[in-house]
């Protein structure tokens, strides 16, 4: 029998381990990404509202902390920072990635937050809402983000970390809420992620101020 062409051969295993790649990726989605079929729930206003505003929240964060990573003086700020940006991030696209499977537009159309006063349910005081500027609660300003953007060294070091745990701190009764009265499963179970992971993270910035002899905002 005559042996093929080394290129052929090699052409064949590279095809067969590329086969192998793309069965392997189709299996970890088909475990991984939650199920929106007919044997889930409809998603309620909680489950789209959250989706939606809860991405808007975690941009600016994302946003911070891409910053954080070029201008932190401290090695510790910046893997914070990296840490912050590649969570929420991959939860942005979650989130993103199940209003597209329910239709429904990737930010909120009418005013911010309604969906936490939806189905008779009581999200607390009115502090929990959006600020008169129409931010929601822990997001900076315009002129907080510049006066981040032109700071460098300790100052910003100090300033990142005030602004960061004001933004956890303030998303986390909606983190909360989404976890207790959210429909669809995977939305309950990735708010209670962000309530343990942010927490842990808030507590760390806590310590990191006070290293520094900062005080919260």
């Amino acid at each position: 029998m005559t042996e093929r062409p080394l290129a052929t051969r090699v052409f064949v295993a590279v095809a067969a381990a590329l086969a192998l790649l793309l069965l392997g990726a189709a299996l970890g989605l088909l475990i991984r990404v939650p199920s929106f079929d007919r044997a889930e729930p409809e998603p309620t206003p909680v489950d789209i509202g959250f989706a939606q505003d809860m991405s808007v929240h975690h941009q600016q964060a994302v946003t911070m902390a891409t910053l954080a990573r070029q201008h932190a003086a401290d090695v510790a700020v910046r893997q914070l920072a990296f840490d912050i940006e590649t969570n929420q991030r991959d939860q942005i696209g979650r989130m993103q990635g199940w209003l597209s499977l329910w239709h429904q537009p990737a930010q909120a159309v009418g005013p911010l937050m309604e969906w936490m006063s939806a189905e008779g349910h009581d999200h607390g005081t009115a502090s929990t809402g959006p600020s008169s500027g129409g931010l929601m609660p822990g997001m900076a300003s315009s002129a907080e983000m510049a006066h981040l953007q032109a700071l460098r060294g300790p100052e910003f070091d100090v300033y990142f970390l005030q602004l960061m745990l004001r933004h956890h701190e303030g998303g986390a009764p909606m983190a909360d809420y989404g976890a207790r009265h959210a429909t669809i499963p995977a939305v309950r179970e990735l708010a209670k992620n962000m309530l343990g992971s942010q927490s842990n993270e808030s507590q760390l910035m806590r310590s990191m101020l006070a290293e520094r002899g900062a005080r919260p905002l």
